[in-house]
């Protein structure tokens, strides 16, 4: 090892950077398969209508100078080609330049995509995938052993991601304090998973030790990512197996994957690296000077750590390129659901033929079991979670929803499981209701096939037509 890099992490970097594009091309056929109901030219939240009042300095995207939806597709299909061979290795046979240049290339590629996502992209993991993406260029190929200025800066991140998230708990919701949050949150979580049912029906006192134990992992721990080998790496295993944990037990999209990924690159595998050259002096001013620029603005995030008025998953810059992340500083414990449905009858009545529509991850059906689909998100559902904590969640988009089922369009109803109404033909009129959902019990399971039990709280839209709400008497 000369003073630049550290030969003992080649295989480190390998599996991160081949786990990275993984990552890269699972948020790219995200955006490829779902943009244009939620954000295309015809979409709920129109880039052209977001870029026509927000400069390009605030929001630096490709889309400021043009968009169309044809645009959109080829740029997203373009990411997960790029993905695609990066996972393949291809910056492996490239010269040092080369290899840092396509690592650039998805970044920019996601970075247009998330500065014009508005409420869809407003989660905290593609902060994560942008900063970590940016870091991942100057990782340097096989030309260099990896830098060890450029690992120190991702252990960074990922210390910033566990105790940031850990501190926004102990802050927050004193159900963290009192060790009872996992007493309802694998009921209330946003996305269940298959084994979620499960998990809420462990022992309480089991939840009390999970709960001390993420304390452990997210406040403690941490810390140790900065000791020397091999507690380290003992440190980043710890954080995997906890974030495999929470794989099992919800759908929190690419979020648990690219937090496993951060802590890969401090895990040092047993490996025989091969004999390379010292870095080129261009390439060491290079990310020396990037990690000055990082440092400089971790100003942010750590101020924020510190402040008693912590906030989650805030971005301090346009780039994405130091952010501040945390989830779940406060857990529901009652679960609110918002059922959709449609009718074909040309005045609507409680009597009248409701038909829901179905959604391909958020709860409905209740005797229909929830799926595993992270790490891909369903972003739509993820924000119909949000719509049942609160109407104002949903005051931008949910009322362009409603009028697309009403024409039904195509680009809409794909990102449901099942529409009720044959192609072609449309409802006359759309209501939504909220209902409270709660996991059922060993006995109500064995007796009825449902691990839901729903019960109907109020009206969350009155039937609605495309002239607008109809009044009833």
């Amino acid at each position: 090892m000369d003073w630049f890099t550290e030969s003992g992490y080649w295989l480190s970097r390998l599996v991160f950077q081949r786990a990275l594009a993984a990552v890269y091309l699972m948020a790219f056929l995200t955006a490829a398969l779902q943009f244009r109901a939620l954000m295309g030219e015809r979409g709920m939240l129109p880039v052209p209508r977001f870029v026509a009042r927000v400069r390009f300095r605030d929001a630096p995207s490709v889309f400021q100078l043009h968009y169309s939806d044809r645009f959109f597709a080829v740029w997203a299909w373009a990411g997960c080609a790029v993905s695609v061979a990066l996972l393949a290795g291809l910056d492996s046979w490239l010269p040092l330049w080369g290899g840092m240049l396509l690592w650039l290339v998805p970044w920019v590629l996601y970075l247009s995509v998330v500065n014009v996502g508005q409420t869809w992209y407003a989660f905290g993991w593609e902060s994560l995938l942008l900063e970590v993406g940016f870091l991942a260029v100057f990782l340097g190929n096989d030309e260099v052993a990896p830098p060890v200025v450029v690992l120190f800066l991702l252990r960074w991140i990922l210390f910033r991601v566990e105790f940031g998230a850990g501190l926004i708990k102990m802050r927050g919701d004193a159900c963290w304090r009192k060790l009872t949050c996992l007493d309802y949150h694998h009921e209330t979580q946003p996305m269940p998973g298959p084994l979620s049912w499960f998990f809420h029906r462990l022992p309480r006192p089991l939840h009390r030790v999970e709960v001390a134990a993420n304390h452990v992992v997210q406040l403690g721990v941490p810390v140790m990512l900065f000791t020397p080998q091999p507690v380290a790496s003992a440190a980043a295993a710890l954080m995997i197996v906890t974030q495999l944990w929470l794989v099992l037990s919800g759908n929190f999209a690419w979020l648990n994957w690219i937090t496993i990924v951060l802590a890969l690159s401090a895990v040092r595998f047993p490996a025989d690296p091969p004999s390379v050259p010292d870095a080129p002096l261009w390439y060491e001013v290079t990310v020396l000077a990037v990690a000055a620029l990082i440092v400089f603005l971790s100003y942010h995030p750590v101020l924020n750590m510190v402040s008693r008025r912590q906030v989650m998953n805030r971005s301090f810059d346009p780039l994405h390129l130091v952010n501040t992340y945390g989830a779940f500083g406060s857990v529901n414990q009652i679960r609110y659901e918002v059922v959709i449905e449609g009718t074909l009858d040309d005045s609507p009545r409680a009597e009248s033929d409701w038909r829901e529509y179905e959604f391909k991850g958020k709860p409905g059906d209740p005797r229909r079991w929830p799926r595993q689909f992270a790490p891909y998100h369903l972003r739509l559902d993820w924000l119909m979670w949000f719509a049942g904590l609160s109407p104002g969640y949903a005051g931008a988009w949910f009322g362009a929803l409603v009028e697309r089922l009403l024409e039904d369009d195509r680009a809409t109803l794909r990102l449901l499981r099942r529409s009720p109404f044959p192609p072609g033909t449309p409802p006359r009129f759309v209501r939504a209701r909220l209902f409270r959902y709660r996991y059922t019990t060993w006995r109500e399971l064995r007796e009825t096939g449902a691990c839901w039990e729903r019960t109907y709280v109020r009206e969350y839209l009155p039937p609605t037509r495309l002239e607008g709400p109809v009044r009833r008497g």
